[in-house]
């Protein structure tokens, strides 16, 4: 198991390369700034491993021919929608394993320490959610156990989910997005209507929300 996530932090990372190649894109896309965030912590990831102008030219040309493969599978329209899964996913871990193999095993354990080190932050993050929530829509005790029972059983999902090496990774994409929705309606069956006003509310009102953020006019480009 730690192979399988090693191996796709090594991947998410390598994405990151040369990123800097690529003219920046206005885009209002929702969740696209946090896919920019997260390219930005790879990229950062990436120069604390010091690696090689080989390494980098390596993991670019990886990169590039993996693109190059997915585009010509997806120009074939002899084969049924499951054969091109089939063959996307052959690609994606053949890729893998290409990419896990251009860095040294002193980057690859320090690859295995920041990815320790970003779940400990994940959990921090997660916990002071949780409070923040609690103490914004003043839960009740019975509330409380009752969301900690479903967060509780959703990372169990998640976790099987992850280790079920019968999917294929947009199955498991698929899974994910089904277990978001239906941890959406479980809301709805603990929260009153007041409280569901409350987190939307809360929501919005988050700094750096992009959508508030395009509402407000530039007065003066110059100043920019």
């Amino acid at each position: 198991m730690k192979k399988i996530i090693l191996s796709a932090l090594i991947v998410s990372m390598a994405i990151g390369i040369n990123a800097q190649d690529i003219p920046e894109r206005k885009t209002g896309k929702p969740g696209m700034h946090h896919k920019m965030d997260r390219k930005k912590g790879n990229q950062m990831d990436l120069q604390k491993l010091n690696l090689t102008e080989d390494q980098k030219t390596k993991l670019k040309t990886q990169k590039q021919n993996m693109r190059s493969q997915m585009e010509e599978l997806k120009k074939n329209e002899n084969i049924t929608v499951g054969e091109q899964r089939a063959k996307m996913e052959a690609i994606r871990k053949d890729n893998k394993t290409k990419m896990a193999n251009i860095f040294t095993t002193d980057q690859k354990a320090q690859l295995e320490a920041m990815k320790k080190e970003k779940m400990q932050q994940h959990k921090e993050m997660a916990k002071k959610r949780s409070e923040k929530m609690q103490s914004t829509l003043n839960l009740t005790e019975a509330q409380k156990a009752q969301l900690d029972k479903k967060r509780a059983d959703m990372q169990q999902k998640i976790k099987a989910i992850k280790e079920d090496k019968n999917l294929t990774e947009q199955q498991k994409k698929e899974k994910f997005m089904e277990l978001k929705k239906s941890q959406k309606g479980s809301l709805k069956s603990v929260l009153t209507e007041d409280q569901l006003k409350k987190m939307k509310e809360s929501r919005h009102r988050k700094p750096g929300n992009r959508d508030g953020d395009r509402k407000k006019p530039v007065k003066n480009n110059a100043a920019i």
